[in-house]
């Protein structure tokens, strides 16, 4: 059993890697500021932090519980957002992992794990599907943030010998996505369509993704517990899909009629991007498993349930 500190535990996928880790027999805590996460989203057999990784007092929490791993999933994701406003996105993707590996330094953390982005990072590579050997030349704020921590702990691991893996995400999907961000598409689409509203499907459907459920994600992270130090790997499926074939399987999963509006794709969206999942397989013995309708499935069967609570409480 180890201790574990998870920021963003109460986010989308930090919260199940929480619930991943805890099913594991792992001491869990939880740092989160709820800014995206959800109090709804907490593992109860964790301990909560209510605090952002910005902040001094992160000191005391790690004084009190004195972690052995760190899991960084705190973030600011939303690739629009950090276009927008870059210097919100540095300070808290930059400077808020500074603050938490200078803490993982001063307490002995034996391991840093770091959930980074292949769907960020690589930009628009001429090779698909991309693997960790490709330049990373993001086309965003927030790849260009993500990349950056990536160095940091690059320094950190041969300055202070902080044991790291860096975990390159594809678009994650599943129970619990926040509709904000690019990545949230899944659970935008699903939401308008069981509410009988047309979707808008940017750069005219065209875009292609590599979409992986949130399970096999935190399955990769518990892997990464005990093995990978010292490596980067993507965790990705190897295909792309488009938002158009994304949203027809949607459509005949929930029994949507309508028609989606096409619109331009946004800045700092890339079009084509698909991450290999070659390495995770040699390295952490992982692969994909879940496939893309039985997420969805789950994905669709979560929100209905969600809309269904929510219409039962005003009744």
């Amino acid at each position: 059993m180890s201790k574990i500190l998870v920021t963003g535990g109460a986010g989308f996928i930090g919260s199940h890697v929480v619930d991943a880790f805890v099913d594991a027999g792992h001491q869990v805590t939880v740092v989160d500021d709820l800014s995206s996460g959800s109090e709804d989203n907490l593992n109860p057999k964790a301990n909560f932090y209510e605090l952002d990784i910005r902040s001094a007092q992160l000191a005391d929490v790690f004084e009190d519980e004195k972690p052995e791993v760190v899991a960084h999933f705190a973030a600011q994701i939303d690739v629009r957002r950090s276009v927008q406003d870059p210097i919100f996105d540095a300070d808290v993707n930059v400077r808020g992992s500074l603050n938490l590996l200078e803490m993982c330094v001063a307490g002995n953390v034996k391991k840093f794990i770091f959930a980074s982005t292949g769907g960020a990072i690589y930009g628009s590579p001429e090779k698909l599907p991309a693997d960790e050997n490709c330049p990373p030349l993001p086309e965003s704020h927030y790849g260009t943030s993500k990349l950056c921590v990536e160095n940091y702990i690059g320094l950190y691991s041969r300055m202070y010998k902080l044991p790291c893996t860096i975990l390159r995400f594809p678009n994650v999907y599943g129970p619990r996505q926040s509709p904000h961000g690019e990545a949230g598409v899944c659970s935008i689409l699903a939401g308008l369509m069981l509410d009988d509203k047309a979707p808008t499907l940017y750069g005219h459907g065209t875009p292609q993704r590599d979409y992986v459920y949130v399970g096999d994600i935190a399955r990769g992270c518990v892997l990464a517990l005990k093995k990978g130090t010292g490596a980067t790997v993507n965790l990705g499926s190897g295909k792309g899909t488009s938002v158009k074939e994304l949203y027809d399987s949607l459509r005949g999963i929930i029994g949507f009629s309508g028609k989606p509006a096409l619109k331009d794709r946004r800045p700092g969206e890339v079009e084509k991007i698909f991450i290999t999942g070659a390495r995770a397989t040699e390295v952490l013995g992982w692969k994909a498993e879940v496939s893309l309708k039985d997420g969805l499935t789950k994905t669709v069967d979560f929100i209905r349930a969600q809309k269904a609570a929510k219409k039962a409480e005003t009744d």
